[in-house]
């Protein structure tokens, strides 16, 4: 199962203009290695918000994290705040909006509103990262396979920490990574719960299910 998910974006000036050119919808390998030893933006909290903060951390000068909350730990696991709080580019910006965005033909700067106090801000921006919501394309599937409350397909470990776990799977041995509540059926992509977003990642999970069919096939 590989499907695609539809991601939430933000109703604010000069985003459209930039989408593709500065502005994007999941960090791919691309888009990370242009960043490198710049500033850059992500908008959002949740956990694919932080899990692309510590990927494009690796490459980026500063990585800024904008949620309109107070804290991270609201909206993001706590292993996530906790490897956040040790990277040392990664700075996470408090009870803030993102308003607009501007540039030539790329994105250059955006600007901040603070929600308590109401000022405003442009900084210099190389890209915007925007992860405040996505939908994944499950409905199709119906009950076939176990998703979370969002429709992310649940695989792997995620199977095993359900209470509903021993009704469902009979085998002997644990979910391979990828693997469904179906022995056989595999998800890969952002449609996986815990998946990191974009299409690198996609590629290399996709590589990875390939892997684990041949795998059970030769179970059977």
């Amino acid at each position: 199962i590989a499907t695609g998910v539809d991601y939430a974006k933000l109703a604010i000036p000069g985003l459209e203009k930039f989408t593709g050119a500065g502005v994007y919808y999941g960090s791919a390998a691309v888009e990370a290695h242009a960043c490198r030893d710049e500033t850059v933006y992500i908008a959002g909290g949740g956990n694919s918000a932080c899990q692309a903060a510590l990927y494009l951390s690796k490459f980026a000068k500063e990585v800024n994290i904008v949620i309109r909350g107070e804290k991270l730990a609201q909206t993001a696991a706590n292993y996530l705040v906790e490897n956040i709080s040790n990277t040392p580019n990664i700075r996470i910006i408090t009870n803030t909006n993102i308003v607009s965005c501007s540039g030539s033909t790329v994105l250059e700067s955006i600007t901040l509103s603070n929600k308590v106090t109401g000022e405003e801000c442009t900084v210099p921006a190389k890209a915007l990262f925007v992860y405040i919501g996505t939908r994944p394309g499950t409905e199709w599937l119906s009950d076939l396979v176990l998703k979370n409350e969002k429709g992310f397909i649940l695989t792997g470990s995620e199977l095993t920490r359900e209470k509903s776990y021993h009704t469902f799977w009979k085998l002997d041995r644990e979910p391979y990574l990828p693997e469904t509540s179906i022995p056989g059926i595999f998800a890969s992509g952002d449609v996986r719960a815990g998946a990191l977003a974009g299409i690198s990642s996609a590629v290399g999970e996709g590589a990875l299910a390939i892997r684990f069919v041949r795998k059970y096939l030769q179970e059977m």
